[in-house]
């Protein structure tokens, strides 16, 4: 799909591969918001490409995330400690214009703070 031409973004992170199809640029012409799960490490990239990006990031205590990743099953133990890593890095220098979300409890939790933040934003939901 990327060497069609068919990623609006596409990114690689922790040995793979991500793409968001181009059909979000339909939907934001239409005047729709789109939710997509990004890369903290392609956000500088994202927002050239998208000015008006509301940048939400998802941050999660390390322990948990450790846990939620083992209970997952598809990375060993060293990979693991590559992703956590990688994400203490990323957090070392943290951007005041992203709003952070506390994602260590449970789903339903952050869904509803995530809600909360949109409406705040004026994001219709």
């Amino acid at each position: 799909m990327s060497a069609a031409g068919e990623f609006a973004m596409h990114w690689q992170a922790n040995g793979l591969e991500y793409g968001i199809p181009k059909q979000v640029d339909v939907w934001l012409a239409q005047g729709r918001s789109v939710l997509v799960n990004g890369s903290r490490g392609y956000l500088d990239e994202a927002r050239r490409r998208y000015p008006g990006l509301l940048a939400v990031r998802l941050e999660v205590k390390p322990e948990v995330l450790r846990a939620r990743l083992l209970a997952r099953g598809r990375e060993a133990p060293q990979e693991i400690d590559q992703r956590l890593a990688r994400s203490a890095r990323l957090q070392a220098c943290p951007d005041p214009s992203v709003h952070v979300l506390d994602n260590s409890g449970s789903l339903a939790t952050a869904v509803c703070t995530l809600i909360d933040l949109l409406r705040q934003q004026g994001v219709s939901v």
